[in-house]
C-alpha cells in the first residue's frame, strides 16, 4: 500500500453533524454512503481506487442544507455520489437523508469540495 501522501485516488465520506444518532449509526450509516457511492463511479475510478487501498475519509457537514450543496458541488464536479436515505426503523424518522458518498474519484478533486470539512 502507498504512503498516505501517495494515494491518489480516495472516497469522502459525510455525516451529518446535527443529527443526534449513536456512533454505530453513523458507522452503519457511512458504510452505506461507501458501498453506494463506489457503485455509481466510474470503472477507472474503481479499479485505481481498489488498487491504491480503498483510502476513505469520513467528515462532518453541519446540515442537511450543507450536504445538498456539496452534493450538487461535487456533481458538477463530476465526482460520483449517493445521498444515504435511512430506512427509520431504528433511530431517526423515515426517509431521513443521513450521509453523503463522494467517489472514488481523484483525490486533489475531491480536496476542492471537502478541504474546509472537519474530520469525524
Amino acid at each position: 500500500m502507498p504512503p498516505e501522501d501517495e494515494f491518489r485516488y480516495k472516497q469522502c465520506l459525510l455525516i451529518r453533524a446535527d443529527l443526534k444518532i449513536s456512533c454505530g449509526k453513523r458507522c452503519a450509516q457511512i458504510a452505506h454512503a461507501a458501498v453506494m457511492a463506489f457503485e455509481h463511479a466510474g470503472r477507472e475510478e474503481r479499479r485505481a481506487w481498489l488498487n491504491e487501498g480503498q483510502k476513505k475519509v469520513v467528515l462532518k457537514v453541519p446540515s442537511l442544507q450543507a450536504l445538498y450543496e456539496l452534493k450538487v458541488i461535487a456533481e458538477r464536479q463530476g465526482i460520483s455520489t449517493a445521498l444515504v436515505q435511512d430506512a427509520g426503523l431504528t433511530e431517526v424518522p423515515p426517509g431521513t437523508i443521513t450521509a453523503l458518498g463522494l467517489g472514488p474519484a481523484r483525490s486533489e478533486v475531491l480536496d476542492r469540495v471537502t478541504g474546509g470539512l472537519p474530520l469525524l
